[in-house]
């Protein structure tokens, strides 16, 4: 299983629209990721009410699991998604 910690770069945080994109993103990985605030329980990085109810909030750090073949390629590809501010593009 790969992981990688990524730090949130949105100005809102991990809602909205930037939920919106990440979970649409991890979707279009066909693969299973998870998304976890360090220390809580992870959610599937599919749905947007998972992704949502984690209240991630810019600057705090996120950790991201997938397994599978082409984890690590998908993984560096939504931390580069989370390390930039979604609501300004």
């Amino acid at each position: 299983m790969a992981q990688r910690t990524a730090t949130i770069a949105s100005s809102v945080g991990l809602h909205a629209r930037p939920a919106a994109l990440f979970v649409e993103a991890a979707g279009d990985t066909g693969l299973d990721v998870e998304i976890a605030r360090p220390g809580e329980d992870p959610v599937d990085a599919t749905s947007i009410l998972g992704v949502m109810a984690l209240g991630a909030k810019h600057g705090e750090e996120v950790v991201l699991t997938a397994d599978g073949e082409g984890a690590d390629e998908a993984l560096d590809k939504l931390v580069a998604l989370l390390s930039r501010d979604l609501d300004a593009e």
